[in-house]
Formats: C-alpha cells, sequence, structure tokens
C-alpha cells in the first residue's frame, strides 16, 4: 500500500506540473503540427513513398511522416520531464525525493511512469487534431497503438533520465538536449523510408538503422495497422532496460559523491 501511495503522489505531482504549465502543452503540439502541415505539404509532390510494409497500397507523406510526429512528441517530452529533474534538484526538491524510505529505483520509475503518461495524452490530442484535418488511419489502430506508445514512452524518458543523472546544470542540460533531439529525429525513418536514405547515403542509412529512435518509430507505424514488429519491439525494451539501468547507476548516492557536483 506505501508503494502505491508513493506512486500515486510522483504521478500526481507530474500530472499537476504539466497541467500549470500551459505553454509546455501547447509548444509539444505546435512543432509536429508545423512538420505535418506544412514541412508536408511542401513536399508532398517531391517526396513520394512507394508501396513498403506496413502499408498495402501507395499512401501520402503525411500519411507516412504521422508515425514520426508522435515519436517526436515522446522524443521531446522525455527530454522535457528530464529538464524537470534537473530544474528539481537545483531548487532542492529532488533531493527531498530521493530521500524518501522508498528504494530509489521506485522513485526513479515512478517519475518515468508520469513522464510516459503526459506523453501519450499529448500523443492522442495530436492524432485528433491530425483527423480533424483529414489524415485518418485505420480505426483499430488509434487502440492498438497505447502499449506501444507506453514502450516507447518508457524507452525514450529513460534515455532523458540518462542525461539528467550526468548534467548537473540547467543551463548545460538544454544545449545537451539539442545535441541529442535533432541527430536522433533526423537520423531515423521519421521523415524518409531507410530505403531511400540508402540510395543517396549508405553511410547514414547504417546510422539510422543503429539508432533506437528509428525502432520506436517503426514500432508505432506497424502497431497503427494491427501489426507487430517484433524486431523494433525487442530493441525498444533492450534499450529501455539499458537506459533505466544507466539512469539508476547515474542516481546512485554513491557514484554522486564520486564524481562530485558539475
Amino acid at each position: 500500500m506505501s508503494y502505491l501511495i508513493c506512486l500515486k503522489g510522483v504521478i500526481v505531482r507530474e500530472l499537476l506540473r504539466f497541467l500549470q504549465q500551459h505553454e509546455r502543452f501547447f509548444s509539444a503540439l505546435v512543432r509536429p503540427l508545423m512538420w505535418l502541415f506544412v514541412f508536408a505539404a511542401g513536399f508532398r509532390a517531391a517526396l513520394g513513398v512507394s508501396i513498403i510494409a506496413p502499408y498495402e497500397t501507395y499512401i501520402t507523406y503525411e500519411v507516412y511522416i504521422l508515425p514520426g510526429l508522435v515519436g517526436m512528441i515522446q522524443l521531446f517530452n522525455g527530454m522535457q520531464s528530464s529538464l524537470s529533474m534537473v530544474y528539481d534538484r537545483e531548487m532542492g526538491s529532488m533531493h527531498v525525493l530521493l530521500t524518501s524510505p522508498m528504494p530509489r529505483w521506485f522513485l526513479l520509475f515512478g517519475k518515468l511512469l508520469a513522464g510516459a503518461f503526459v506523453s501519450i495524452v499529448q500523443v492522442y490530442v495530436f492524432l485528433i487534431i491530425a483527423f480533424g484535418f483529414g489524415i485518418e488511419l485505420p480505426p483499430s489502430g488509434y487502440l492498438l497503438v497505447l502499449p506501444v506508445l507506453i514502450v516507447s514512452s518508457l524507452m525514450l524518458g529513460a534515455l532523458g533520465m540518462v542525461l539528467s543523472s550526468r548534467i548537473k546544470q540547467l543551463e548545460n542540460f538544454a544545449g545537451i538536449m539539442n545535441f541529442v533531439i535533432f541527430p536522433m529525429f533526423f537520423l531515423s525513418s521519421a521523415l524518409y523510408p531507410i530505403w531511400k536514405i540508402s540510395e543517396s547515403s549508405p553511410f547514414l542509412a547504417q546510422l539510422c538503422r543503429f539508432n533506437p529512435f528509428t525502432y520506436a518509430v517503426e514500432l508505432i507505424r506497424f502497431s497503427f495497422y494491427a501489426q507487430l514488429n517484433t524486431q523494433a519491439l525487442w530493441i525498444c525494451l533492450l534499450s529501455c532496460l539499458a537506459f533505466l539501468g544507466i539512469a539508476l547507476w547515474g542516481y546512485d548516492p554513491t557514484h554522486i559523491h564520486k564524481r562530485g557536483p558539475k
């Protein structure tokens, strides 16, 4: 019961913070909506997409990049949640949380779950807006994508937690985020199929295949069409466990004392 009370407190605190920061909600939606309605409209004629799995017919470019933009929301939210952890540590509230009698791994996992919940809410609002503008997906896909969104949100949130465990100053974290977010997003299958990238640069295509964000996007893409990409699922699960393990190691008090303040 004490674990449930603690988990509830962590999640409710994160939700209240999210509801009070209206600009965070709108900024999370403005960015992918701009890509969807401005970038995709401008490149629709130039960037055709042939029939590739999981699609059974030709699709518009907007339909193709939709899973990538869903991943973008989760990626930015994972970094934003970790940014708030750095802020809490500077303000002292993080120390209060981590000195509670609950195990540190449970507290960090609770933060991760809270961030994933907020991310999924943002994703469904984005999908509703896209549907209102005529970008439709199979009806069952809106429900089948939910467990996949949980996995990808946890993986990207754990990645952000790794960064927050290593960076101690708020101003440094904002700069580091740009060196993580944009390479991960552009070196993936979010905007173009990997086979199209390999036509111009096999080396870049190889980098895309080593990018865990690529597999998060493909996992989301296949689930929209009631298909499971098992390779993407395993890579996302293993990446999530690896990132979470590194974050727990980074937040271990013994390692914090050895590194000292930065």
